[in-house]
């Protein structure tokens, strides 16, 4: 049985491909925040394109990995935070496939079968509305970003409790 209590946040995306960007820009709003004390000290923050071997290098050995992406729903509602547990299930995989198609889905079922996954995977993805070369969020997306910092916090402040034996 491990235990490790280190936590990993990771921002997945390319903050060059517009929404794509919002797991960046809430890990580098929980930096700042960390910077203040506020967040547990063994919280490491990172960021990540999606690759699997790198998401399953970054959670690897962690209690809890929160992980932020965006996603693409179709039809979809920019802006709106999805909320998905992965400790011991799967993830549907993707419907079609490509040679550069592996993502979030094929990193948690690859680490679950090599028996990589931390003890307790959290992840909130973001319907984008915009995926397009550039900088910066659509106004629905960006509207998403407190609140989900604010969701990650929350994350971490019960993993915290429950530590420490204050909640089950």
């Amino acid at each position: 049985m491990r235990t490790c209590t280190r936590i990993a946040v990771i921002g997945v995306g390319n903050e060059f491909r517009r929404d794509d960007g919002v797991g960046w820009a809430v890990v580098e709003q929980l930096r700042k925040r960390a910077e203040a004390g506020t967040l547990p000290p063994d919280t490491v923050f990172a960021t990540c394109d999606g690759d699997p071997g790198r998401l399953i290098a970054l959670w690897e050995g962690a209690a809890l990995a929160v992980v932020v992406d965006a996603a693409h729903a179709h039809p979809g509602a920019p802006g709106r935070i999805h909320r998905l547990e992965l400790d011991a299930g799967r993830i549907e995989g993707p419907r079609s496939t490509s040679s550069h198609g592996l993502g979030l889905g094929e990193a948690v079922e690859l680490a679950r079968v090599l028996d990589l996954l931390p003890e307790h995977l959290v992840v909130y993805a973001v319907e984008g509305a915009d995926g397009s070369f550039g900088t910066g969020l659509s106004p629905a997306v960006a509207a998403s970003v407190d609140p989900l910092v604010t969701a990650v916090e929350d994350e971490l402040a019960r993993h915290q409790a429950e530590l420490e034996g204050g909640w089950s």
